[in-house]
């Protein structure tokens, strides 16, 4: 048929739905339509009834309860990562993590959660202490988070070895390097 919105499995009196939580049911010979719809939970509670729904709900009516915010934004906000697209891109690629669990930009982060991240070349450690709204100055978002890093790895003292923007060294301020970093010459 043409105009039927059935697909092929689907039983009579049923037809294709976007929305997980409202059932559509009609008498028999009748069209399906708005008599007889009613919602699939038993309190008829919307979403938040159905199980496994919070996770996969984008409607944010039964959310508002919720007490976390995504890990990218969080990121973003406490100033550890200079864009939300860097941030997302780092929990894509499985740089960071939520108590030891990989996360998705979209994972929320809760108040006492810690964040293990590896961001800028350095692993970063550091537990959630508040959930700014937005982006904030460095002074608050330093009382956001409480730092449990590492600390940096000790730089090369000879990294900087001879005059600046005296360029590439030569071959035998090679070997001296090498020689003063215990490298065999």
């Amino acid at each position: 048929m043409a105009g039927d919105d059935r697909g092929p499995l689907q039983p009579e009196g049923e037809r294709r739905r976007s929305t997980p939580w409202i059932r559509f049911s009609a008498p028999a010979g009748q069209q399906p339509g708005g008599v007889g719809v009613e919602l699939a939970g038993e309190q008829a509670g919307g979403p938040a009834d159905l199980p496994g729904c919070r996770a996969a709900c984008r409607c944010p009516c039964h959310h508002r309860g919720m007490d976390g915010t995504r890990i990218d934004r969080w990121l973003w906000a406490v100033r550890l990562v200079k864009t939300r697209s860097l941030a997302a891109q780092a929990c894509r690629a499985g740089h960071v993590l939520i108590n030891g669990g990989r996360a998705k930009p979209a994972a929320p982060v809760r108040v006492g959660d810690t964040v293990r991240a590896r961001l800028g070349g350095r692993e970063r450690v550091v537990e959630v202490a508040r959930l700014p709204g937005s982006r904030v100055a460095a002074e608050l978002a330093a009382a956001c988070l409480i730092d449990r890093s590492p600390p940096p790895p000790p730089r090369d003292p000879l990294a900087g070895l001879g005059p600046p923007g005296a360029g590439r060294p030569t071959k035998r301020d090679r070997r001296q390097l090498d020689r003063a970093r215990g490298r065999r010459a």
